[in-house]
């Protein structure tokens, strides 16, 4: 088990960002602010909208109110935009099954419509989305910021392609996981170590 926090700094909050079409409502929201009770550490969780720029506008907003140093922890797309974040402002990072090349992902998208479970919302994507994400994609990124959780079984990302854009990060491959990471909450220990904060690992989260 990965144990060794990135900075010395223990994190004054964690800003957790869900994937394309979730929500404030999904399970790995939900264990990231049970965890984050359980250490009476500020957790955001937002709901973000389908728009590139706007989601991470939404996102950076909330970074103000979670102290001098936030951990940010994103999930497929909010993996992509918790990268945009954390090379923006020089903060650690936990990406699960993140979503490396999104503007190629969502070009195979354009003209489809979709729905909304949390919220009800639906909407089309738009070259406009495409766009957004490739104007926002950092040249580069800093490998040492990152714990990368990838699931080897992923259905519908490539961990390889993480494997090379994160090149040097600390990686946990779990074996057979899904695009889901159904097995989140047995790394939230992990997680919180990135951020310098020990969470016990019988410390059930309770969503």
């Amino acid at each position: 088990m990965l144990t060794a926090p990135m900075t010395t700094l223990p994190a004054s909050g964690v800003l957790y960002l869900h994937g394309f079409n979730s929500g404030y409502g999904s399970p790995k929201a939900a264990l990231m602010r049970a965890a984050c009770h359980a250490l009476s550490l500020p957790c955001e969780t937002p709901q973000l909208p389908h728009r590139p720029a706007a989601a991470l506008q939404r996102a950076e907003s909330l970074l103000a109110g979670l102290g001098k140093h936030p951990l940010l922890v994103g999930s497929s797309m909010g993996g992509f935009l918790a990268t945009c974040l954390a090379e923006r402002h020089g903060l650690p990072a936990v990406l699960i099954n993140p979503a490396v090349r999104p503007a190629r992902l969502v070009s195979e998208w354009v003209g489809e419509s979709f729905a909304n479970e949390h919220t009800g919302e639906r909407f089309t994507i738009e070259r406009a989305h495409r766009e957004e994400l490739d104007a926002l994609t950092p040249q580069r990124v800093s490998p040492e910021r990152y714990l990368l959780l990838l699931g080897s079984a992923d259905e519908t990302l490539d961990p390889a392609d993480a494997f090379v854009l994160y090149h040097g990060a600390r990686t946990v491959l779990h074996p057979g996981g899904d695009h889901v990471f159904s097995a989140l909450e047995a790394y939230l220990p992990a997680i919180l170590a990135h951020g310098g904060h020990r969470l016990a690992p019988n410390c059930r989260a309770q969503g």
